[in-house]
């Protein structure tokens, strides 16, 4: 059920960051979903092997680097599934970074205190 909600909450601001930036755009809240579950497939089995490759650039860049493997991520996202677009690598990065932010602070409101 978590898992389920943690999807939900990714769409929502998949969706959210459509609207706000120019060179994203998701045509309906399905797609937006899809989004969310082909993203988070991505994240799991492509990001590490792309990690793996580029170890050094990632080391000598100080960890910088991800950001780009983010957005190739999200590009490859963009090439799998019709209805959503992103306009290039900057647009893909500036999309990466406030989608991390969003789903952290979304994320965020899901955890229990524990005690």
């Amino acid at each position: 059920m978590k898992l389920i909600i943690k999807l939900l909450l990714n769409a929502i601001a998949v969706v959210v960051l459509s609207k706000i930036l120019n060179g994203v755009s998701v045509d309906s809240y399905t797609t937006a979903i899809i989004v969310a579950v082909v993203l988070s497939i991505l994240n799991l089995l492509v990001k590490p092997i792309l990690i793996i490759f580029t170890l050094p650039i990632t080391i000598i860049t100080l960890g910088l680097f991800l950001l780009v493997v983010n957005a190739l991520i999200i590009l490859l996202a963009d090439k799998l599934i019709n209805g959503f677009f992103v306009n290039g690598i900057w647009t893909a990065i500036i999309f990466s970074i406030l989608l991390s932010i969003l789903q952290s602070i979304l994320h965020s409101l899901l955890k229990e205190d524990k005690k």
